[in-house]
């Protein structure tokens, strides 16, 4: 609902701004000029708001007034901008180049969208809270506590974390606060005494969820120590995915043929740049584990020395790891040195959006040390996806454990939809990477 608001805000202050900028060129013949400019600024409009969701500027977590948010915003303003004019200069379709206007525009623009962010971030921060109650006493519950602390933007206002054991000072919260939400650990379900407990409340209209659900719905990622078994048989059954996954074979097809074609430009100029780094072979091809366990063998461009591995076998990858020179950090960073790729996605071993494929020498110890990391092999892994969009490369079994996380989100709630969600986020993940 707070996206679709924001949507809706964005698009009549961008369209408050064309008129206020209609007004002041030209005033006695705004009529006729609302009519020139009205289909070329609906285009840009349209451009704006995708700009906005990529930079995640309609993402709940990110919208506080903070010095990080206005500067995102900023910095997304000034790349729609450039965008804006080159689509007015290089691309003559609407007949008009707009250059004072469209200064004009993005100024009275900046300053709306400026103040409409303000004011609806210190709203939804501060006024529109609603009061909650954890109960439960273990790592998840604490987890969801602090990220609810430190996120107030999301509405919510965290009276307490009860124990699950104390249920009297929990009959006693439930009848004299004025709870909106009450979220229940998986221990507090056997518990005759809390679940008697909710029962009386049922009349308070409290919004009761499981820890699991709304850690989810929340953070955006499954928490697994609030899960078992059942859990996946009723959240990850495949039957109901049959028609998606075929569709999206065929589009796996279709834009991995066309990525993969177009990519072909870049190889010359990737090719060169490695050679002058470091000589050695150009492309890199070792195993991985793909769906089901089944091991497949991925091929990217070369990034690091050769024979990296000669001496040390496969060991993660490390903040400014020596085996890797300038150029294949570049490539890592922007991810061109997987753009090889796009080829196994028409294969079929690999899909646009997907869990990272593991090696195979890390996979063994993986599967011992974090619960349920099978199961992110119940679908194919892919060139970028939920995890990789909401958390940095990972480089421990830690990191890798948060990333499950994320990954066993993607596989439950899986679509089109949030497939290029994924798909458009990766442009400002690679485009942020190559700033740095």
């Amino acid at each position: 609902m707070r996206k679709l608001t924001l949507f809706f805000i964005d698009i009549a202050l961008l369209y408050a701004s064309l008129l206020a900028m209609l007004q002041i060129r030209y005033d006695s013949n705004f009529k006729e000029e609302y009519i020139v400019h009205l289909l070329p600024f609906i285009v840009i409009f349209a451009i704006w708001i995708l700009v906005f969701y990529i930079a995640s500027l309609y993402e709940p977590r990110f919208l506080r007034n903070n010095v990080y948010f206005y500067s995102r915003l900023f910095e997304t303003i000034i790349v729609v901008t450039v965008i804006s004019t080159s689509i007015f200069y290089l691309i003559p379709f609407f007949g008009i180049a707009p250059k004072t206007n469209l200064a004009i525009f993005t100024i009275i623009f900046t300053i709306l969208e400026t103040l409409g962010r303000s004011s609806y971030n210190s709203i939804v921060e501060t006024r529109l809270k609603k009061l909650t109650l954890i109960v439960g006493d273990n790592e998840q519950s604490r987890e969801l506590a602090t990220f609810i602390v430190e996120n107030p933007q999301l509405g919510y206002n965290l009276k307490e974390v009860i124990d699950p054991k104390d249920a009297g000072h929990l009959a006693e919260t439930l009848t004299t606060s004025d709870l909106d939400t009450v979220i229940i650990s998986p221990e507090a379900y056997h518990l005759p005494d809390i679940t008697h407990a909710f029962y009386k409340s049922l009349g308070r209209k409290i919004n009761f969820y499981s820890l699991a659900n709304f850690y989810e719905r929340l953070t955006g990622k499954v928490p697994l120590g609030a899960i078992n078994q059942v859990w996946f048989l009723e959240n990850l059954s495949e039957g109901s995915k049959r028609t998606y996954e075929s569709l999206k074979r065929a589009y796996d097809i279709v834009f991995g043929l066309i990525f993969g074609i177009l990519s072909l430009l870049l190889y010359p100029f990737i090719i060169l740049a490695m050679q002058i780094d470091s000589k050695g072979p150009i492309f890199y091809s070792h195993t991985r584990i793909g769906k089901l366990g089944k091991p497949f063998q991925l091929t990217k461009f070369r990034n690091m020395i050769p024979n990296a591995e000669a001496k040390t076998g496969a060991v993660w990858t490390e903040d400014n790891d020596p085996r890797i020179g300038p150029v294949g950090r570049f490539l890592r960073k922007t991810r061109l040195d997987e753009i090889p790729q796009f080829w196994i996605v028409v294969k079929g071993d690999m899909s646009l959006v997907g869990p990272r494929a593991e090696r195979p020498e890390f996979y063994s110890t993986l599967k011992k040390e974090i619960p349920f990391y099978e199961e992110r092999n119940l679908i194919k892994p892919g060139l970028s996806g939920w995890a990789q969009i909401n958390y940095p490369y990972g480089s421990s079994i830690k990191d890798t454990a948060e990333k499950l996380k994320y990954d066993l989100y993607y596989i439950k709630n899986r679509s089109f939809l949030l497939d290029l969600g994924i798909v458009l986020k990766t442009i400002r993940t690679v485009a942020s990477q190559a700033g740095k």
